[in-house]
């Protein structure tokens, strides 16, 4: 499908964090652009995530206890915050993403047959 073609997604509510974190739980330690880069090139396009969007998620990630930050030095020699995944945001991912398929299979299902 050529770009022009594309519709933009936005991300719907509750499934940022899941994003996230599956994000880290694939590429390890990332900073917030490697995650928005990740996330968009997964999408094909379709996600784009702004600082204004992210930023929030990766305070509360934090806040939650899913993802640690630490100060590194990116590739460029830039100081940056990478993320890394917890325990409890292994299992948090594990159980958005069981929900998550339980939910698309109830939405096909309806689609499918008819409500």
């Amino acid at each position: 499908m050529p770009s022009e073609d594309k519709i933009r997604m936005t991300v719907l509510q509750g499934t940022l964090d899941m994003l996230v974190l599956r994000t880290l739980q694939t590429m390890g330690p990332q900073h917030a652009y490697g995650i928005a880069t990740r996330i968009q090139q997964v999408s094909d396009d379709l996600l784009t995530l702004n600082q204004g969007t992210l930023y929030p998620a990766l305070v509360r990630l934090e806040q939650h206890g899913h993802i640690e930050g630490t100060w590194k030095k990116t590739e460029s020699n830039r100081d940056a915050k990478y993320y890394s995944i917890t325990k409890a945001g292994e299992n948090s991912v594990a159980a958005e993403t069981e929900r998550w398929r339980r939910m698309a299979g109830l939405v096909e299902k309806l689609l499918t047959e008819g409500a």
